[in-house]
């Protein structure tokens, strides 16, 4: 009988354990912090009703949506009622509207699941993906404090994750329709274009820009295209010079009002929260491309990898869920593409190697002690220290070698020697270092190290070992 191919599809990605690991970290970290902030869970299907997931969707996202074919499509050889979810934001509207009457507003959510896209097979691109997401609805108003927030979350979890500094990039459509509207841009659909564009701005090059904005389907003059280069190229170093940029930005356009007095307001409150002003900046060219942004946007980026753009974006909505309900459900969140940020991450060797989430391993010496070893073990899980026991006979170099490239830190002999002595010899694979605890000492020492770890973000480091039994 032939074997089949053991093979997984393109735009998948599959993790060995620590990699797994690494990931499940980020993930728990992302939580943690969103938790800290008040935000709750909710948890979504992953198979959605086709005309509920598409239904303000255009033809470009319908032809990357997985349909699900059910049986009874089948038999009636029609369009699929089924289809996986492309975003977690769509769902999230339609579980509003489902559910609102047992909601209490504003509603405060966090999502961490995965979506589905049908991307082309390319470096980078995935089919299957993480997105965490946060939002906040409110029941026919949210006041723009609420958008001062949003940024506090994104410094408390980037600082967390550890992965270098950034720069959290703001601006607000209201301000920059406003602005567009005073240079005599003032169709609606026109606006869009302009706005789809010049968001593209990082990725294809100021000339590539201009150049499009004064083509045929545009038709701009080189004067209101060098105003609005202008305009985008405008960045604050500073808070203020974030407040002087925003004066500078004289008109009596209603938008551009509105737009600039939020961003104001927004910014004293990112000060009043603590995020520092080297983290957080206006960037007039970014608008996000996505039509229901109506207020603040934003975009995250790591300062010494900008080749890896934006990690975290989102911003202000006004009726997302208006397909579904009458009622006015304004929001505000972002989304961090979590698959695509670690696989970034990884390929820029920005990952720190990752330890074992199994911190200790107790030895097989003797056959006959193993009620010991499985004993001592249950004692280290009671205590919360995550435990694994050899099972099955072998030299003890051979153990510690598994125990070493498994990434476990913590090696745990208990001979006749110990049982005699009421001790336990520990081998710290980190440290390479070995020592004797008293048993009844070994949950605090064991506690002691791996909070002092924890502290100094130590990286653990696979050592060389020795095949005899004093390994020290």
């Amino acid at each position: 009988m032939a074997l089949t191919q053991a093979r997984t599809m393109p735009g998948v990605l599959e993790l060995l354990p620590m990699e797994q690991v690494a990931l499940q970290g980020m993930l728990d970290t992302i939580r943690r912090n969103y938790e800290r902030f008040g935000f709750l869970p909710i948890e979504t299907p992953a198979i959605e009703f086709a005309d509920v997931l598409l239904t303000k969707s255009g033809g470009e996202t319908e032809r990357q949506v997985y349909f699900v074919q059910s049986t009874g499509t089948l038999e009636k050889a029609g369009r699929p009622e089924l289809a996986l979810r492309f975003d977690l934001t769509v769902p999230l509207a339609r579980y509003v509207a489902e559910h609102e009457h047992a909601l209490s507003f504003p509603f405060r959510r966090y999502q961490m699941q995965r979506v589905y896209r049908g991307e082309r097979a390319q470096r980078g691109r995935f089919r299957e993906f993480y997105q965490c997401d946060i939002d906040v609805l409110g029941k026919d108003t949210l006041s723009v404090r609420y958008d001062a927030e949003i940024p506090a979350v994104i410094y408390a979890v980037f600082s967390a994750l550890q992965v270098g500094p950034f720069t959290i990039q703001l601006n607000h459509r209201k301000l920059i329709r406003g602005f567009y509207e005073s240079l005599g841009i003032a169709d609606g659909e026109q606006q869009t274009r302009v706005l789809r564009e010049v968001d593209k701005l990082d990725k294809r090059g100021a000339e590539a820009v201009r150049t499009t904005l004064a083509g045929v389907d545009f038709g701009l003059n080189t004067e209101i295209i060098d105003r609005i280069m202008a305009f985008v190229a405008l960045r604050s170093t500073s808070l203020q010079d974030a407040y002087a940029q925003l004066d500078a930005l004289a008109g009596d356009n209603a938008s551009l009002h509105q737009g600039r007095e939020e961003l104001r307001q927004v910014l004293d409150l990112l000060k009043a929260q603590g995020v520092p002003e080297s983290h957080f900046a206006l960037n007039f060219s970014i608008a996000r491309g996505l039509d229901y942004y109506t207020g603040i946007v934003y975009e995250t980026t790591l300062d010494e990898h900008p080749e890896i753009g934006s990690v975290c974006s989102g911003g202000r909505y006004e009726n997302l869920a208006g397909n579904y309900t009458k009622s006015h459900l304004p929001g505000v969140g972002i989304s961090i593409g979590l698959t695509r940020l670690f696989w970034q991450l990884r390929e820029a060797g920005l990952l720190a190697s990752s330890e074992s989430s199994v911190k200790a391993l107790v030895t097989l010496l003797d056959e006959s002690d193993l009620p010991h070893y499985l004993q001592l073990a249950a004692h280290l899980r009671g205590a919360g220290i995550a435990t694994e026991v050899v099972m099955e006979p072998g030299k003890l170099g051979k153990q510690f070698r598994y125990a070493n490239r498994a990434g476990i830190r913590f090696v745990l002999v208990l001979g006749g020697d110990e049982l005699a002595k009421g001790v336990v010899t520990v081998k710290d694979m980190r440290k390479n270092e070995q020592f004797e605890v008293p048993r009844a000492d070994l949950v605090q020492t064991l506690r002691v190290e791996l909070e002092q770890a924890e502290v100094m973000n130590a990286v653990f480091a696979p050592t060389e070992i020795q095949s005899d039994r004093n390994v020290s």
